[in-house]
């Protein structure tokens, strides 16, 4: 199945500690079907990428997430990492994005510690999810319910556990994507 998701705009919201593949594979699904991913953050510095725990490559900036719009994406794509989310979180314009982009009814895609940031949005309640294990009692706390899959969709929420989840959490993405 050839997807085409020509001239969407989808957004990428990550900050320092992002686990790499899980911004680079989402954003190179998403390119090679035809869309434009553009990196939001809470500054326009490089974001710095992990692999792990290691240091990896650093990432330019398209625009700060304070003067990003919701009405100018198609998705939102947050990526994980154990650092990434916990700075998000704790940002009040990332935290409000992404209340807006979940309320906006357009496609949402997390992976792995992802949903710590949809946790502090306070979008989470009555949605069945997956995640980085350790965040199962965090999402039950939260209010949604908590499954053990390589991908969940629900509604236009698409949730992933980890790296190796990555072909079946793009698939879902892209999906989402071109449904509109």
């Amino acid at each position: 199945m050839t997807t085409s998701i020509q001239g969407k705009r989808i957004a990428f919201l990550a900050a320092d500690g992002v686990e790499e593949v899980e911004f680079t594979e989402p954003r190179k699904a998403v390119e090679s079907a035809g869309a434009t991913a553009e990196l939001l953050s809470t500054s326009t510095s490089a974001v710095q990428a992990f692999n792990h725990l290691d240091k990896s490559s650093k990432y330019d900036v398209t625009a700060a997430v304070a003067d990003a719009n919701v009405a100018d994406y198609d998705a939102l794509v947050l990526p994980g990492g154990v650092a990434n989310p916990d700075f998000l979180r704790t940002n009040e314009d990332a935290v409000r994005f992404v209340r807006e982009f979940m309320a906006s009814g357009k496609p949402v895609a997390a992976i792995c510690h992802a949903p710590w940031t949809l946790i502090e949005a306070g979008v989470v309640s009555g949605r069945t999810m997956t995640s980085w294990p350790s965040l199962h009692t965090d999402l039950t706390n939260a209010g949604a319910t908590w499954v053990d899959q390589e991908v969940v969709v629900d509604d236009r929420l698409v949730t992933s556990r980890k790296p190796d989840d990555l072909p079946a959490f793009c698939r879902e993405l892209l999906a989402q994507i071109e449904k509109g």
